[in-house]
């Protein structure tokens, strides 16, 4: 069998994960585990559907975007309906006062401004024009509640409430800052993830009561946004949000110049300049990598996860850093049979099956990829992401991938797995057409 006629058959499962987790509008990231609609994952899930069904993918988009709240906020949960077999579910989070539609009162890495991008630069005109210009000023607006909620003072550095703003949820880097989370009035609770997933790899209950305590934190505080900067016992500056806001901005600017919204540009190029300070105040020159900081605490994380390499997606490439970070990233592939892990496989933290503690995702592979080919590493870029194919080649649409045997791990069928699988399969067409 011939490789394309191979994908083919991938290509056709991909489609089906997409249909099948679609709830009309909104897709789940996969049933039982992630019954509702998550942030980032309907932004990747967008560039899935966009494959096939560019229609779909920008609805995708717009049901996201109903769960915005007035101040611009985007959640990282919009609970379309309640379902018992996810815990925190609605009521833990008590944002009703908020918004019409039951959220999370976090939000998630911005990759939303790049997928716009994407979709307007590579869809049918009429299409395009009808839909990215009512959905510019809403994501525009998320940006400015960023750069107004989760700023680091003027540094250009941004921060998480929560390590479930990362997206890297359960990243050794937390763990520290977890340290200093008082749980001893915390509330009973009883985990679902469990549940459906090997325990092996879920977050350990030292981190989950945690992070419970923090959601209990905000709704108590209201999610009032003074409150949360001054009080939240969890404040860590994230180079992987700093690097994707960056990004972000910058595609959201590219928007901004085809509308001509000079009130826009102005802004974002503001926003631009600080957010590379921003990325510049992340380098760690003890472990020579770009680090998180602990901002309550006044501590840099003496440790290097694969979003020590997503100031390339952000456009950032000190070419007095490069040895360094290649460095680490040869490193890690000499230990590994695939990467990009998610951890160092090299520290004792390290763990090649649990959640975000080493596993591979397909979603920060096609992040790191993206910018290591943008700033001109392709080769690197190639690497990245024909190990990323050849691990759901192997293994299927799962969650994430040890990185060491590329078995698959966490949940199955997955639709932001799927959707990158599309993506980069759909890459790979027109480089060959070309």
């Amino acid at each position: 069998m011939g490789y394309f006629e191979m994908t083919g058959d991938l290509d056709a499962r991909a489609h089906e994960i997409l249909t099948e987790n679609d709830r009309g509008g909104y897709t789940i990231p996969t049933k039982g585990l992630y019954p509702f609609q998550w942030n980032w994952d309907s932004a990747f899930v967008a560039l899935g559907f966009a494959t096939f069904d560019q229609n779909r993918a920008w609805t995708e988009i717009e049901s996201l975007l109903e769960g915005q709240w007035e101040n611009g906020f985007l959640p990282h949960i919009v609970f379309r309906r309640d379902d018992p077999t996810y815990f925190p579910g609605p009521k833990e989070w008590g944002t009703a006062k908020h918004h019409w539609i039951p959220t999370s009162g976090i939000t998630q890495p911005p990759v939303l401004a790049t997928v716009l991008r994407e979709l307007f630069e590579t869809g049918t005109p009429d299409l395009v024009r009808q839909r990215m210009k009512p959905l510019f000023p809403k994501v525009l607006a998320w940006h400015a509640w960023y750069h107004a909620n989760r700023a680091v003072g003027n540094t250009g550095m941004v921060a998480i409430a929560h390590p479930w703003e990362s997206g890297r949820d359960n990243l050794p880097d937390w763990d520290a800052p977890l340290g200093d989370v008082d749980i001893s009035d915390l509330e009973p609770y009883e985990r679902k993830d469990v549940t459906h997933v090997n325990q092996d790899m879920r977050p350990q209950q030292f981190d989950y009561d945690r992070y419970v305590r923090l959601v209990h934190f905000g709704r108590d505080i209201g999610w009032d946004r003074d409150r949360m900067v001054e009080e939240s016992p969890f404040w860590v500056a994230d180079v992987g949000v700093t690097s994707i806001l960056l990004r972000a901005d910058r595609d959201l600017l590219a928007l901004a110049q085809v509308l001509g919204d000079y009130a826009a540009i102005a802004q974002l190029e503001a926003w631009i300049a600080k957010g590379e300070e921003g990325i510049d105040r992340l380098w760690n020159d003890k472990v020579f990598a770009y680090t998180s900081y602990n901002i309550r605490r006044d501590t840099r994380a003496d440790m290097v996860g694969g979003g020590t390499l997503l100031p390339f997606y952000a456009g950032v490439a000190d070419p007095n850093r490069l040895d360094a970070l290649f460095a680490h990233m040869d490193r890690w592939w000499g230990r590994c049979e695939f990467g990009v892990p998610s951890f160092d496989p090299d520290h004792k933290k390290f763990d090649s099956i649990r959640y975000w503690r080493g596993p591979i995702w397909a979603v920060v592979n096609w992040l790191v990829a993206r910018g290591l080919s943008d700033m001109g590493f392709e080769a690197r870029a190639e690497r990245v992401r024909s190990n990323t194919q050849t691990l759901i080649e192997n293994a299927g649409f799962r969650e994430n991938f040890c990185p060491a045997t590329g078995v698959g791990c966490g949940g199955h069928d997955f639709s932001w797995t799927a959707a990158i699988w599309l993506n980069l399969q759909h890459q790979n067409r027109a480089r060959v057409a070309a």
